[in-house]
């Protein structure tokens, strides 16, 4: 640039088009007048420059935001990066200061370079006191901050470590194949996967069988939705109204809350919703869309709706959606994301009503909490027009070797270790619990519900919610408010919780509200 805010053109003609080169002669092609003529037009003196068009100052102000001044050196960077690859080398041996310098570094680094809207969400940060609770370490249901505060663990990271943190038979199997290989070459035949495969085939509801692994609870519910349409040759969904399937463009077409939705539309328009548990809703709403000609591909539900705040449904509604579905022909996606492998007290939640969807959605503590991994599966029949071309829907990390091993292991625990039954059981004791303190404080808990360990208690309003959260946090308790229902919160701890951590967070619970009636 050869002054402040000016621009020089390039010395490229342009056609009336704008495109460079458009109107130009290409050498040796008869039918724009190549051969000597385009020789000859080469050969010729470049021409003048043309004269410069001056930069706004608008756009000269966006050119200088854009070169930033926050570049390290990459000399700069490996230093940083090595010291950083230190600390996780000897993560238990740092000294007071060196702790201090992580909490200020991940202050800083999260406002300048991630999100600095989470630094306000966090109570880790807003209720710490001195110093920001720094995610450390942590085992079974206890998690550990950077100064050594201990919490027990009742989010359980939303529903993930359904087998506690760090379950050793699961770090064992993920350690062993990274070591072996950790990624998959795409070409050879991984045999993890189809031993998972095999797994979850085995151990799902009827005859669901063929599935294809990823990575995230939204990745299987998009899946599941282009498997639908693929299978029906339709394109609209029935959803329920807040209803939570994820975050991505068609996940989130389904999501039952506009504060989700809004600043993402337009989203997928064939989606038409309904109330959570009024299956005539959705009777009504299939044969309204038959008789306008309207094509529904499937109805989409949660068997519990966990981030409206652990809802659970009359008991007729699944059996009832399961033969309004067959009567239509359309398709039953059950979302068991946050609800499968045990969490609450049934292997699925659609167990509890022994329902077989045509195709299920897993993910959360299918990767044992160690490895991010989810899943859709459906039956051989529904599943053949994925055959046909496999890579009509893939993934480059989807179903990879230590995902599988955790997957693997995952399956393993929960079974041996009868998961379900133990979610079950302590579940039955905290919802009495936590029901014998709403009769204690009728005027601040509106509401005890769940099934197994998805709990919802849900308080007069929002800010008070957060605030017994908060209380709760201060006293070595994590818990946090659903995404869809902000005054209720959740519990979700490790299914085998014992009695005596359940009793010792409800005298913690008990212990916040006194000190805020």
């Amino acid at each position: 640039m050869s002054q402040e805010g000016i621009l020089p053109l390039a010395t490229v003609r342009l056609s009336p088009g704008g495109r460079p080169g458009a109107g130009a002669a290409r050498r040796g092609d008869p039918a724009t007048g190549g051969g000597a003529r385009a020789d000859a037009a080469l050969a010729s003196p470049a021409p003048e420059r043309r004269p410069a068009v001056r930069r706004s100052l608008k756009a000269a102000a966006k050119a200088r935001a854009r070169r930033g001044t926050r570049r390290m050196s990459p000399e700069r960077v490996i230093k940083e990066s090595q010291r950083w690859l230190d600390i996780i080398a000897r993560h238990d041996r740092l000294t007071p200061a060196g702790k201090k310098r992580v909490v200020r570094e991940t202050i800083k680094s999260f406002d300048a370079y991630f999100n600095s809207g989470f630094l306000e969400y966090r109570k880790s940060v807003a209720e710490a006191e001195q110093y920001a609770a720094i995610e450390w370490t942590g085992e079974g249901i206890y998690v550990e901050d950077i100064m050594g505060r201990r919490y027990i663990d009742c989010l359980g990271g939303f529903g993930i470590y359904s087998a506690g943190i760090r379950h050793p038979k699961i770090v064992a199997a993920v350690q062993s194949q990274l070591a072996r290989m950790p990624l998959s070459s795409q070409e050879l035949l991984d045999p993890l996967r189809g031993a998972l495969a095999e797994l979850l085939g085995e151990i799902a509801p009827g005859n669901l069988q063929k599935c294809f692994f990823i990575n995230n609870g939204t990745d299987a519910v998009e899946g599941a939705m282009k498997l639908a349409r693929l299978h029906t040759e339709k394109s609209g969904f029935i959803s329920t109204i807040r209803g939570f399937h994820g975050k991505s463009y068609g996940s989130l077409s389904l999501m039952g809350k506009a504060d989700y939705r809004v600043a993402f539309e337009p989203l997928l328009q064939d989606v038409y919703f309904v109330e959570f548990g009024d299956a005539d809703e959705v009777e009504w709403q299939l044969k309204k869309a038959r008789d306008v000609g309207l094509e529904i591909a499937a109805v989409v539900a949660e068997p519990i709706q966990g981030e409206a705040g652990a809802i659970v449904p009359p008991d007729d509604y699944w059996p009832r959606l399961r033969e309004i579905c067959d009567e239509f022909d359309v398709l039953l996606i059950a979302d068991e994301v946050q609800t499968g492998l045990g969490r609450t007290g049934r292997l699925f939640g659609v167990d509890h009503w022994n329902i077989i969807p045509d195709i299920m959605c897993l993910g959360k503590a299918l990767g044992g909490g160690v490895m991010p991994l989810s899943a859709f599966i459906s039956t051989p029949e529904i599943w053949k027009v994925l055959e046909k071309n496999p890579f009509l829907h893939s993934s480059t990390f989807g179903g990879n070797p230590i995902a599988c091993a955790a997957g693997i292991a995952a399956i393993n625990v929960t079974l041996s270790e009868d998961l379900p039954a133990k979610a079950a059981e302590a579940g039955e004791y905290f919802l009495q619990g936590l029901r014998e303190v709403q009769a204690r404080y009728p005027d601040y808990v509106v509401d005890v519900r769940g099934r197994g360990l998805l709990i919802g208690v849900e308080f007069v309003s929002t800010d008070f919610g957060y605030a017994v959260a908060a209380g709760l946090f201060r006293r070595g308790v994590l818990v946090a408010g659903t995404l869809l229902n902000a005054k209720t919160l959740r519990f979700e701890p490790a299914l085998f919780i014992a009695k005596k951590e359940i009793d010792e967070v409800l005298g913690i619970l008990e212990d916040t509200l006194r000190s805020m009636a």
